[in-house]
């Protein structure tokens, strides 16, 4: 998946993430469990957004990301720091040495196809994680899958582009996801389309997954939050331990 279009308006879409209060909220996650510095793997990290962040806050860290596309919008976005910067898929992690913790925000783990690439990406991760390091990642739940998104059409406005945001819902609890882009030249609108697919897991499945990897499970949240994830969540944070 290159997300061509999606690299583009990725920044305009997310707008409202509140990256700031999510890179706080990811720190002290891994404080309160003994990592609050060292290497960190920004697992998924788009357009860097989070990556500079966590830079801030002292770590040294490496973001990966499978789109060539929103690594070069990362690359604009920080240069001039001692962040690198990796062309790998999640499943196909494969790094020169070990890091001290990951994170992974924003879904990103819901982008891969299906339960065996979720595998082989948390075997990954601990496989090049120093023992008794955190892996911290949220995700979309199934709930929000079957209630939210579903079958369900969005339109995301922000001054000179809009978005169609269009969803088609299956069995098996994942999203087909289309998005139409229409930004204004002069007198006209130029459309460019991007779609992926996401997949949703029950949460038991996911602990399942993480502690086969070799991860121990610390807690399982509401997102941003240290409150127990709920039956109607609709994201939820995993935070692991490297056994």
């Amino acid at each position: 998946m290159a997300y061509e279009s999606f690299s583009k308006y990725y920044d305009l879409l997310m707008q409202n993430a509140d990256y700031n209060g999510r890179a706080d909220y990811y720190h002290r996650l891994l404080s309160k469990n003994g990592v609050g510095s060292g290497i960190l793997l920004d697992l998924g990290c788009g357009t860097g957004t989070m990556s500079l962040l966590m830079d801030d806050y002292g770590y040294e860290v490496i973001g990966a990301d499978s789109s060539e596309e929103m690594l070069s919008e990362a690359l604009k976005k920080t240069a001039g720091r001692n962040i690198l910067l990796l062309n790998q898929p999640m499943e196909e992690l494969d790094l020169y040495g070990t890091v001290d913790c990951a994170i992974s925000v924003l879904d990103s783990v819901n982008h891969l196809e299906g339960r065996e690439a979720v595998k082989e990406a948390f075997s990954k991760v601990s496989l090049f994680m120093n023992p008794g390091g955190i892996f911290a990642f949220d995700m979309n739940t199934v709930y929000k899958h079957r209630e939210i998104l579903a079958d369900n059409d969005f339109v995301i406005e922000s001054g000179d582009v809009f978005c169609a945001w269009q969803n088609t819902l299956y069995e098996d609890d994942s999203v087909d996801i289309t998005l139409n882009f229409f930004e204004k030249d002069a007198d006209r609108y130029i459309r460019h389309t991007d779609s992926f697919s996401e997949f949703a897991y029950e949460i038991s499945e996911v602990r399942s997954m993480l502690e086969d990897a070799g991860f121990d499970i610390i807690g399982v949240y509401e997102d941003m939050s240290f409150e127990n994830a709920r039956g109607d969540s609709e994201r939820v944070v995993f935070a692991a331990r490297k056994r």
